[in-house]
């Protein structure tokens, strides 16, 4: 079949919405809300993981030396990226030729078999390379969902937006802010209302409990919603994964690039706590505010920015939010590394977390704008996927084996520069290539 080209974003659509204005957003606000709960649930057990690296370290990967324990333990975490693009490809086609709303269905009911098998796994010392088998498992199942959910919950929100979708696109990144808010506040909170001992028993375990309890909810919600009209509008592809490698390859690679700065920032954040109690001799509930700080600032700014780029164009809000990060990060940590403060630390936080959204914000609209429908959930789910897995999933583990080999603590910056750099090619060639602005 055919695959007729994207427009950029702010062209009209000739699909057929529903008829009144009032209707087409009531539907798009139950889109946000069906595809925003999954999305945050994927993102708050992934941050609870990273959160807690250092108990599930000693507790499932125990090790003579403390690095080489974190590192087992960080690496498990970037291992279960290793699945995303298969995922990305199995749940993005689903969605592609089924729908959205069957591939969204799937992926938060994958979700909650993985965090009910950490919910429930032994320790090491009780049953021994089993448990650290278990963790694994249970991560790859995780990284397997998330691969599809990105992608299709990114299409599920544009589709059903009557107008302004980079708006309604940018509630994914608002709760993907709300789910580190949540998760750097059980960290926070636990770590100072527990013992050493009281955590290593089963506090970890809670922030996990609170996200299968949730999950439930999100399911019932998305299997009662319908299909994006534009979705039900258009002629189905039969090879979605064909029809994107036949002529979408190069929209695919743009993709990659730029997505991989957005990937790189949110991890980053992820990482701050490891980083300032390894790394800065700083409290653990200090590191867990900053990341908090982080949350706050993505949860609250998301929609703003979201709302800004339907006025101005993404690409230029992430070009010029690019050009700053690779700017700023080396200043930034070089004073973070020479004033190891709490003060400092909150202030490098707010500018990273003010970089990130500025930039990640408006990125589900961009990926969107550059993929046609018809292999839309696949194009968005393996670029953002590819992105994630090489970038973001394993920049915890890179970051701290960079630290640990090169004996310098500005080693995040160099990554973070770096990834920037390539995200303003790959900017560049969207804007110029596919006149997306």
């Amino acid at each position: 079949m055919s695959i007729s080209q994207s427009a950029p974003l702010g062209a009209a659509s000739a699909v057929p919405l529903p008829t009144t204005d009032s209707h087409r957003r009531k539907q798009a606000r139950r889109a946000v809300i069906a595809a925003s709960i999954g999305n945050a649930l994927e993102w708050f057990d992934m941050i609870a993981y990273g959160t807690f690296a250092l108990v599930i370290a000693k507790l499932y990967f125990p090790s003579a030396s403390e690095s080489s324990s974190l590192l087992m333990a960080l690496a498990t975490f970037g291992v279960s990226f290793l699945m995303r693009p298969l995922g990305a490809i199995v749940l993005g086609t689903y969605a592609d030729r089924a729908g959205r709303k069957a591939a969204l269905t799937a992926s938060i009911f994958l979700m909650m078999i993985g965090t009910l098998l950490i919910v429930l796994v032994p320790t090491h010392a009780q049953i021994g390379v089993a448990a650290s088998v278990i963790i694994l498992v249970a991560r790859l199942i995780q990284g397997f969902s998330a691969g599809g959910e990105f992608g299709s919950a990114t299409a599920f929100l544009i589709e059903y937006a009557p107008d302004r979708r980079a708006y309604y696109a940018s509630w994914q990144v608002a709760s993907q802010g709300a789910a580190i808010l949540l998760a750097a506040l059980f960290g926070a909170a636990l770590h100072a209302g527990l013992t050493q001992e009281q955590l290593e028993s089963w506090g970890w375990r809670v922030p996990f409990i609170f996200g299968l309890l949730i999950a439930p909810v999100g399911y019932y919600i998305r299997r009662h919603m319908d299909e994006t009209p534009e979705f039900s509008a258009a002629e189905a592809s039969e090879s979605p994964l064909g029809d994107m490698f036949a002529g979408q390859k190069l929209r695919l690679a743009v993709t990659v690039g730029f997505v991989a700065l957005g990937s790189v920032g949110n991890y980053l954040a992820l990482y701050m706590p490891t980083y300032s109690i390894r790394q800065l001799g700083l409290p653990a509930t200090i590191g867990f505010l900053a990341t908090l700080v982080t949350g706050v600032i993505m949860t609250v700014g998301s929609p703003f920015v979201g709302a800004w780029a339907d006025r101005i164009g993404p690409a230029r809000i992430m070009t010029a939010t690019a050009a700053l990060t690779a700017v700023l990060c080396y200043p930034l940590f070089y004073v973070l590394v020479s004033h190891p403060t709490v003060p400092v630390l909150m202030g490098v936080q707010v500018v990273l977390g003010l970089l990130a959204t500025a930039y990640f914000a408006p990125m589900p609209a961009l990926m969107s704008a550059i993929f046609p429908v018809q292999v839309r959930t696949t194009g968005l789910s393996l670029g953002y996927n590819i992105a994630v897995t090489i970038f973001g999933g394993f920049a915890p583990f890179i970051l701290t084996w960079l630290i640990d080999s090169t004996g310098s603590r500005l080693s995040p910056s160099y990554y973070l520069m770096a990834v920037a750099v390539m995200a303003l090619v790959s900017l560049s060639m969207a804007r110029g290539r596919f006149s997306q602005r």
